[in-house]
């Protein structure tokens, strides 16, 4: 009973369902990194999953190399077609385009649909970095290209290194880690200067508010000028705009040198 139950309400919160209990095959990449991370293993199954996840990111970057300037969106899987932030996030991917820009996000439903069925609908760019879960998350279908990925770290590198930007739309653990980890990265100089939006104030004021300035702030774990590295809008036209004129300024929207295509790497 308790697993029906269980099965029911990963529906109902928006979770991708799936059988219960149902374990993953030993040798799936899921269960091999399930096991890598209860502690030390053996060390050729260390070296071995050592080895997947350096040719991972070489798959990423071979794929990813020639795509023009992108801004990554974040945002929460379980949004539906209905809901406002889907349509916000729509209307974001569509504008991002316009200001010449691919969009690139998580490759998945909700939030990351949105943006991408924007960008393609505006004729644009419109990339993914999937994940492999559990229970299989499926890339949405406004997707020019996508690259399902194993392992969070190498994903997350991606969305990050490919993007002059951020826009976070509202959303759960995964988004606040993808946010966080980009912002530890701007405040320690990792990445330099490139801007995190938040779109939607009535979501994000009270993590702004309530943690990030009456608690870190007051507490002094983050220092004033920190807070310089978001900007908190309602309006997808704001940020589109506040994304475009930093990366203009900044980056000239390039990357420098035009990469070009060698045949001998089957490029």
């Amino acid at each position: 009973m308790a697993d029906r139950l269980d099965a029911k309400e990963r529906v109902e919160s928006g979770g991708t369902p799936g059988p219960p209990n149902e374990a993953p095959p030993a040798h799936s990449p899921i269960e091999r990194e399930r096991r890598f991370l209860r502690g030390p293993q053996s060390r050729s199954f260390e070296l071995s999953l050592a080895v997947d996840i350096f040719l991972e990111y070489i798959a990423g970057f071979r794929h990813f190399h020639f795509i023009g300037p992108c801004v990554t969106v974040f945002g929460s899987a379980r949004f539906k077609e209905d809901h406002p932030y889907y349509a916000l996030a729509r209307q974001i991917g569509g504008l991002l385009v316009d200001a010449g820009f691919t969009v690139m996000t998580g490759g998945g439903p909700g939030i990351m649909e949105a943006a991408n069925r924007g960008a393609k609908e505006a004729g644009g760019g419109s990339v993914g970095c999937n994940i492999l879960l559990p229970h299989e998350q499926k890339g949405n279908d406004y997707l020019d290209s996508e690259v399902t990925f194993k392992h969070f770290s190498v994903r997350k590198t991606m969305l990050i290194k490919y993007s002059y930007a951020f826009i976070a739309m509202p959303g759960g653990f995964g988004t606040l880690d993808e946010i966080f980890e980009t912002l530890t990265l701007i405040q320690t100089g990792k990445i330099k200067d490139f801007p995190m939006v938040l779109v939607g104030k009535d979501f994000w004021e009270p993590l702004w508010e309530g943690v990030l300035r009456d608690r870190l702030l007051r507490d002094k774990t983050i220092s004033a000028s920190d807070l310089d590295f978001l900007y908190l809008t309602d309006s997808p036209e704001e940020a589109v705009n506040y994304v475009r004129d930093l990366a203009m300024r900044r980056f000239g929207l390039t990357y420098g040198p035009q990469m070009k295509r060698r045949w001998w790497l089957f490029e």
